[in-house]
């Protein structure tokens, strides 16, 4: 029997693992993706699954950290994504990134390579066709406006929206080491084992404090007066806003010093530090961790050149802004991704309202799985809101709000997962000393990966089972 195809609108985390995971089941795929014939306001390049911002898929630890949690999670599901991710991580702590045109590149050969998948370069201009029975609309936060005008004309829905911004990366070659230094915070080491993946720029007090100056009074970009009501994502905000909401502001979240000791002035403690991350494999680039920006590209090489270290800083790309778009996912879809005014449609990735590279991509994952079993005339249950797929479905469907008017994105986090019985926490460590503050919550978040991953086997086994039974029953 031959299938008809499913067909997935946009190439990037989300589309590019549902066209994996549908084809992996045995169902042909065409992708559809318009850069290569139309370019986006922030991708520089054609390849599928590009990284706009960060290189950063955050915590690879599936112990204590929901991130890591959800990593762990889609590699038991067979993900492409996190497959590659962690075929081209580079040093990051306990963090994990990548090199991110190896990964895009590798992820476009595996899905060009698939003898089921059919890769079309086009801009779908409105709704699909009435003849594509199944489609996964996966455009992401920068949909085409032609697009984007039909999908609210079909839900009669306002969509939310959002700026993103980008952070700088510069030639490691010209950054001083003779005042920077490598070094993780707390020395901790990552997924490679390396204590040392960060590059820290110290400031005194009155650096920190005519570098606050400097940015607060930059230049920026000029909104036009229809997004001028747009407010930011509180999860990726630029730094200068963050400055402006106060002098404190910075030195608690992007550039806090804790955990660092200068290597060049070990009894001197820093006021603040920036910290640039590996951006490539070869180490030649390196990101500006916590720095997206609007500020205008002048202004921020001159600003950004007041930092110790980086003083002749050669800026390999700088910040940027653009626009992101977001469903109001809980009205609209059900718990199958499918939108209710029109089920053939199911839509994926950061236009239903998540954040982040793992959390497209999972959505990703779950639509593919959804759509693949449908077409196979098989019935797939959600995964359970224990896991970290089944904590993330319910927030952008709805499981867990009480209303519609605040939904807001979501990167995923324990705070998404059911409770945990306290009962089952332990009371005391393994040396038999009582657990308080941080030690508590951290045996706590242990608990609940522990449960989720336990969770996630069950539902993929499950899954497997029941598709192998139905596969004997049609052969008998």
């Amino acid at each position: 029997m031959t299938l008809k195809p499913i067909h997935i609108i946009g190439g990037g985390m989300a589309g590019s693992e549902a066209a994996w995971q549908i084809a992996s089941a045995g169902v042909p795929v065409v992708l559809h993706e318009m850069r290569g014939v139309r370019p986006t306001e922030a991708h520089q390049t054609t390849e599928l699954a590009e990284l706009v911002c960060s290189n950063s898929f955050r915590s690879n630890d599936h112990t204590a950290n929901a991130v890591g949690v959800l990593h762990e999670e889609m590699r038991r599901a067979g993900g492409l994504i996190i497959t590659e991710a962690m075929a081209h991580q580079v040093p990051a702590g306990s963090a994990l990134a990548v090199d991110r045109h190896g990964f895009s590149a590798a992820v476009t050969a595996r899905l060009a390579a698939h003898p089921l998948i059919t890769i079309n370069r086009e801009e779908i201009t409105g709704l699909p066709p009435a003849d594509w029975d199944s489609v996964i609309i996966a455009t992401g936060p920068l949909t085409s406006e032609a697009l984007a005008r039909a999908i609210l004309e079909e839900t009669g829905e306002d969509s939310l929206a959002f700026f993103d911004a980008i952070a700088p990366i510069i030639h490691y070659e010209s950054i001083d080491m003779g005042i920077a230094w490598r070094q993780s915070r707390y020395d901790k080491p990552g997924p490679g084992g390396d204590s040392a993946a960060y590059i820290n720029c110290p400031m005194t007090e009155t650096q920190y404090n005519a570098f606050l100056d400097a940015l607060i009074e930059g230049d920026t970009t000029q909104f036009k007066d229809w997004e001028k009501s747009t407010p930011y994502f509180e999860g990726c905000l630029p730094i200068e806003v963050m400055a402006a909401r106060g002098r404190e502001t910075l030195r608690y979240g992007p550039m806090k010093p804790i955990g660092l000791t200068n290597l060049h002035e070990p009894t001197e403690k820093p006021h603040a530090v920036v910290q640039l991350r590996q951006d490539n494999a070869l180490g030649t680039l390196w990101n500006m961790v916590g720095f997206q920006t609007k500020l205008k590209y002048g202004a921020q090489a001159d600003i950004f050149r007041l930092i110790p270290g980086l003083e002749k800083a050669v800026f390999a790309r700088l910040g940027g802004i653009h626009r992101n778009t977001f469903l109001n996912s809980p009205k609209l879809l059900n718990a199958q991704l499918k939108l209710k005014s029109l089920p053939r449609l199911r839509f994926a990735g950061q236009i239903i309202g998540v954040e982040g590279y793992v959390e497209s991509a999972a959505m990703g994952l779950l639509a593919g799985r959804f759509a693949a079993a449908e077409r196979l005339g098989k019935s797939l249950a959600p995964p359970p809101e224990e896991t970290a797929l089944g904590a993330l479905l319910a927030h952008v469907t709805g499981g867990h709000m009480m209303g519609t008017k605040t939904f807001q994105p979501m990167n995923v986090n324990f705070g998404l997962f059911p409770p945990v019985d306290p009962a089952e926490l332990p009371n005391k460590d393994e040396a038999g000393r009582r657990l308080r503050g941080k030690a508590k919550g951290r045996a706590k978040k242990a608990l609940q990966a522990a449960r989720a991953l336990q969770a996630v086997d069950h539902w993929l086994e499950s899954q497997a089972i029941s598709m192998a039974a139905s596969s004997e029953t049609e052969a008998a």
